[in-house]
This record gives structure tokens, C-alpha cells and sequence, in this order.
């Protein structure tokens, strides 16, 4: 295989881990134009984002059973087209439904084209220097999209339109299909396993439910006998998933992992940076844009303290893992990125926090950034160096899956306790005269950033334009105490369970 075809194939695979990341940071930053434009509310900013989550954790077991099966090559190209017609459909869409639909339809295509990507890595480089140059050049590109895609999409959306956000992956899935048509190489498993249908249906269901419970719970009431109904049928459907699971032949999930301990304080690592880090930047781009007044491109720059640190540190963590080693270093991770929330919160809780503006939360977002890039690289590596090598595949697979179902969870509560906290505070403050569906309505608009509407539903009030200000200020200081001792819980925790044993970078097999 000649040097050449291989640059054509990694070429083909960073250009779709360039888009998959950009899928994922610079959405957040155009969720208040989609808000204002698309005429949505907090639960639909919530769908445009968990619709693309729950989406990629639906397929991702299964991805990795069909690329074995019936070729990487083949699934990855069928995968990138369906990610680029969704793309299109993205950008066309005319209504918050459509988009919904559009995201969800993109997160499976763009779920499947991820572990395709890690399959087509593994197959197609073996020599260890060319390995490592093609892994790091993956990890590099795709933090880069991570990294960078808030102001990529806030710049996008200042100099064309918010539609070209999403637009421009039809020509970039173009260039990286034919890359990957020249470069990549057809691999398959002759001895792949059977697909856990039961398994993937059942956890999806569980997911979607307690998801839609959580954002939706309000509309249909959370004690009615809709709401208690939906959160039975999740349960149930969370139990069979279990049982399956410890009674098929071929699992999706092996529980037995769970026997190990490096691997599960490492998970515990996973669940803890897709606790506050990752679902808060659905947020933060309201509070600087409906807070402090920025437009997407000042917020997109804001938000590059949050995420650079993400990509510049993990070399590093790298280097501390080896020396400190991994049940060290990741509950270290997760307490400076609970202090960084912390930090988040003084910061925008001062009496000149909206005038100090961003400078107020740089210390927390960088804390929080160092925090999430010291612990995302050695809980990779410990997830799947931690159990043989047979069985490494599956441990990434649940790896995965605990970030996304963490994710996902996340956002909803974190919707959840913004809408609850700004009604509390207007409550509190409003004079009398209001409903309480009157308060709920205008708490909602504040929470979905819409200030404007939100003064205008609050009219009669005194000082209406400073209350609905300060609610929306109040209700994310909430989130950041929820997101900040929350991960200092799953700190604690993961220290504990990895316990006083020293566990390697690639741990022995327990």
C-alpha cells in the first residue's frame, strides 16, 4: 500500500472528524438566532441538540457490528453520504420541527461515520510510527473542530447566514468521499458478531424517554397519569434492556467490565466531563449573547476559554498519567473542572459581573477547559487499555455510550433547573397581578434567551428590563453550582473506586 494512498485515506478520515466536531461545538453558539428566527423556545433549543445526541448514541454499537460485517470502506461512504444530504436538509429547514428531524437524521449518519472512522484507523495503520502519526493526527483535527467551532459558527452565521452553518458540510462530504473513494481500503471481520437489535431498541427507548420526560415533563404535568405512565415505560424498558443484556449470546454491553476497577473509575471520568463541561456549552452561548449582550461572533470568541484548553492540555495529561498515573490524574481532572464551574459562578454573581463581562468567567472557563482536557485522554486509554485486548472495542463502545447517554440526560436537566430557577427568581421579585401560566410563560422566554418578549409579558412590572436580566444571570448560577459540585460528587467517587491501588496507563487485566 503505498505512502500516498494512505495520506488520501487519512485525509478522507480528519476532514470527517473535522465535521463531526464542528456538528457538535458550533451549533450551540446559533442557538439563539435558531430561537429567534426559527420562532422556538427552550425545549426546541434543547431537541436541536439532544436529537443529534440521542441519534448517535442509537447507532453506536450497532455501527461497529455493520462495519465489521458487510466492510468499513462501505459503511463509512454510505454514511458520509447520508451525513451530507441531512447537512443539506439541516440548512433548509424552514421550521424547529423539521430541524429536529433533520438533527436526528444527522446524528445517526454522523454516529455511524465516527466509529467507522476509529475501524478504518486501526485497520489501515499498523506500523507503530504511522499508526501513531495518523491517530495523533485524528485526535488533533478533531479537537480542532471541538475546539474552534463556536467561533467558526459564530462567524459563519455574522458574514452568511445561519443555514451555511450546517450548508457547508454538502461540499466538505463531497471532498472527503472522494478521498476516501481513492485512499481507503476495504476491511472486514469474517467472524463479526450478531447484532443486538433487542439491546440497541431497548436503550434507546430508556434514553429518549427519561429525556423527553425531563424536557417535556412541564406540558403534560411530571405527576399526571401521562408523565408517570412515560417514566414506567422507561423503566421498563431500561429492565429489559438489562436482562437482555446478561442473557443473549452476544451483548451488546459485557457487564462483566464492570468487575474492573480501573475501568469503572474511568467511567466514571466519562460521565463526569459530559456531566457540566459539554452540556453548559449548549447554554453558555445565551448567557453571553441575552447577559452580556454579545453578538455570535463576540460569543463564539468568548467561548474559545472554554473549549481551547480542551485541545492544548491533552498532550500533557498524557505525561501526568504515566508519572501519577490514571486513578490520580482523572479524579484530579474532575475536580478542577468542578472548580472551574465554581470559579463560573463567583465570577457571574459579583455585583459587576455584566459589566466586567467575559473577563469575569475567563478563570473559571479556563479551569474548566484544563480540567476536561487532563481527564479526556488517560480515561480513553484506561476504558479500553484496562481490559483484553478482545474486549477493548467493547469497552470504547460503552465508553462512548456513557458520554452521550450522560450528555443527553444533561441538557434536559440542565433546561430543566434554567427555567425552574428563572421562575423562581421572577416570582420572587414581580408585583402581584400575574398568573402563575402568565410567570411561567415569560420565565420560559428568559430561559430560551428571549428577553424582549419576556419584558413584554412581564408589562406592568417595575423595572421589568433589569429583572428579566438579572432572572436569566441567576438561573445559569444555578447551573453552575449544579455542574460544579455535581462532578466534585463523581470525583469523589472515581478516587474511591479506583482506591489506593496504583493502575498503569494500560492497566493489567483483572
Amino acid at each position: 500500500m503505498s505512502f500516498s494512498k494512505n495520506s488520501l485515506a487519512l485525509a478522507s478520515v480528519c476532514l470527517a472528524a473535522l465535521m463531526f466536531g464542528l456538528e457538535i461545538s458550533s451549533v450551540p453558539v446559533i442557538l439563539p438566532t435558531l430561537e429567534r428566527l426559527l420562532h422556538g423556545d427552550l425545549a426546541d433549543l434543547q431537541w436541536i441538540m439532544n436529537a443529534y445526541t440521542i441519534a448517535c448514541t442509537t447507532v453506536l454499537m450497532a455501527a461497529g457490528t455493520l462495519a465489521d460485517r458487510y466492510g468499513r470502506k462501505r459503511l463509512f461512504i454510505a454514511t458520509m453520504c447520508c451525513f451530507g444530504v441531512t447537512s443539506l436538509l439541516c440548512g433548509l429547514a424552514t421550521s424547529v420541527s423539521v430541524l429536529i428531524v433533520s438533527r436526528f437524521l444527522q446524528g445517526m449518519s454522523g454516529g455511524a461515520m465516527v466509529i467507522c472512522l476509529l475501524a478504518i484507523l486501526s485497520h489501515q495503520f499498523r506500523g507503530g510510527h504511522e499508526r501513531s502519526r495518523a491517530f495523533g493526527a485524528f485526535g488533533i483535527v478533531f479537537g480542532a473542530g471541538l475546539g474552534f467551532g463556536p467561533v467558526i459558527g459564530g462567524g459563519i452565521v455574522a458574514l452568511l447566514d445561519w443555514k451555511w452553518v450546517f450548508l457547508v458540510h454538502v461540499p466538505l462530504t463531497a471532498l472527503t468521499l472522494l478521498l476516501a473513494l481513492r485512499g481507503v481500503t476495504e476491511s472486514r471481520d469474517p467472524h463479526a458478531g450478531r447484532l443486538d437489535v433487542a439491546g440497541i431498541v431497548t436503550l434507546s427507548l430508556a434514553v429518549f424517554g427519561l429525556t423527553f420526560y425531563i424536557t417535556q415533563g412541564a406540558d403534560f404535568g411530571y405527576g399526571s397519569v401521562a408523565g408517570l405512565a412515560l417514566i414506567g415505560a422507561t423503566a421498563v424498558s431500561f429492565a429489559v434492556f438489562l436482562w437482555v443484556e446478561t442473557t443473549v449470546a452476544h451483548p451488546m454491553f459485557d457487564f462483566s467490565v464492570f468487575r474492573i476497577r480501573a475501568f469503572c473509575g474511568a467511567l466514571l471520568g466519562s460521565v463526569g466531563m459530559n456531566f457540566s463541561f459539554w452540556p453548559l456549552m449548549i447554554y453558555l452561548p445565551l448567557y453571553f449573547q441575552a447577559v452580556l449582550g454579545y453578538d455570535t461572533v463576540d460569543a463564539g470568541l468568548a467561548l474559545l476559554a472554554y473549549t481551547l484548553p480542551t485541545l492544548i492540555v491533552p498532550p500533557f495529561a498524557e505525561r501526568l498519567s504515566l508519572r501519577f498515573q490514571p486513578g490520580t490524574v482523572i479524579p484530579a481532572g474532575l475536580f478542577l473542572l468542578g472548580l472551574g464551574f465554581l470559579l463560573m459562578y463567583w465570577g457571574s454573581a459579583g455585583s459587576n459581573a455584566i459589566q466586567a463581562g467575559w473577563l469575569a468567567m475567563l478563570p473559571g472557563c479556563l479551569v474548566a477547559g484544563i480540567g476536561l482536557g487532563l481527564t479526556n485522554t488517560p480515561v480513553t486509554n484506561t476504558t479500553t487499555g484496562s481490559v483484553p485486548p478482545n474486549r477493548a472495542g467493547m469497552a470504547s463502545g460503552i465508553d462512548m455510550s456513557a458520554r452521550l447517554i450522560t450528555l443527553a440526560i444533561n441538557i434536559a436537566v440542565m433546561g430543566l433547573l434554567l427555567l425552574e430557577s428563572v421562575q423562581s427568581y421572577v416570582q420572587q421579585h414581580v408585583v402581584a397581578g400575574l398568573s402563575s401560566a402568565q410567570l411561567r410563560q415569560a420565565a420560559a422566554s428568559i430561559a430560551a434567551g428571549n428577553l424582549a418578549q419576556g419584558v413584554q409579558q412581564l408589562q406592568g412590572t417595575e423595572a421589568a428590563g433589569a429583572l428579566v436580566q438579572a432572572a436569566l444571570a441567576h438561573g445559569f448560577g444555578v447551573l453552575m453550582l449544579y455542574g460544579g459540585f455535581g462532578v466534585w460528587i463523581l470525583a469523589a467517587l472515581s478516587r474511591a473506586i479506583f482506591g489506593g491501588k496504583k493502575v498503569a496507563a494500560i492497566p493489567a487485566y483483572e
